[in-house]
């Protein structure tokens, strides 16, 4: 409970030491490469830089723990609801049919349907680490001055500083209160039945939406009176110019995007890898 979820992480790696905007720019190319397209062979390239580069920011498990487990709840999820509401949209989209066994009604499991839903699965997990990166290793104010030098109106950029900087802020309250309670005899161990672990944490809610309510309004008061806002520009106390490092990552992540482009549309001819045909 002592790791912050979403807190930047302070260390001198060479993922730590580039600019903020250069992991957004990267962030973005790679997400949108992996969101076009559903070849599996360009997908699992990613994932596995994706991973390389979780590695090398020194990202621990412990720190993103509670993170993956949601994160693979959801994907399970998914997955299961995928199969339910369309267990014949790998039929469809690959026009063929490899049938290996029948269940009830159109529930049926084939190779096509196989192929999609494992090209989906790893669509998740090749974006999951580039936003845990992402969102670990960048400084906050440094991230809002990089975006106010591109061009990005001041008071937006710090609009996305306060945001990065509010979830170790909740996670801290959310725990502060959850202690307070439990030492007030409320039941949260796993030794609670769930329906009454759920019914407890709701009881945080409330009391967590009124402590958020203040820091907000004392955050605003506090900008108000040091008149944040009054001119057009400003100036930043943490702010990193784009070194040599930076533009080399934004050259790869803009290499593996135009591959991503290259192998849909002139070796595919699609989106989709069809193997069947």
């Amino acid at each position: 409970m002592t790791n912050k979820l979403f807190s930047y992480n302070i260390l001198d790696t060479p993922i730590h030491r580039l600019s903020g905007l250069t992991k957004l720019i990267a962030f973005l190319l790679l997400t949108f490469a992996v969101m076009f397209s559903y070849d599996i062979r360009v997908v699992l390239v990613i994932a596995l830089f994706s991973f390389f580069m979780l590695k090398l920011a020194q990202i621990k498990y412990s720190q993103i723990r509670l993170m993956v487990i949601y994160v693979a709840i959801f994907i399970i999820i998914n997955a299961v609801l995928t199969y339910l509401f369309s267990p014949e949209e790998g039929v469809k989209i690959y026009g063929t049919r490899h049938e290996i066994a029948r269940f009830v009604g159109r529930y049926t499991i084939t190779l096509e349907q196989i192929l999609y839903q494992l090209t989906k699965v790893l669509k998740y997990i090749s974006v999951i680490p580039l936003g845990i990166v992402f969102l670990l290793t960048t400084d906050p104010s440094e991230f809002a001055s990089s975006l106010n030098r591109v061009g990005v109106n001041y008071k937006a950029a710090y609009a996305v500083s306060l945001t990065l900087r509010y979830f170790p802020d909740i996670q801290r309250e959310y725990i502060d209160i959850s202690l307070a309670q439990q030492a007030r005899g409320l039941d949260l161990s796993h030794k609670a039945k769930l329906k009454d672990r759920f019914k407890n944490a709701l009881i945080i809610i409330i009391p967590l939406i009124f402590s958020t309510m203040d820091r907000i309004e004392t955050i605003s008061n506090a900008m108000d009176l040091r008149g944040f806002g009054k001119y057009k520009t400003r100036t930043w106390y943490n702010s990193k110019k784009l070194s040599k490092e930076d533009f080399i990552a934004i050259l790869v992540s803009l290499l593996i995007f135009l591959f991503t482009i290259f192998v849909s549309v002139f070796i595919n001819k699609s989106r989709f890898y069809n193997p069947f045909i």
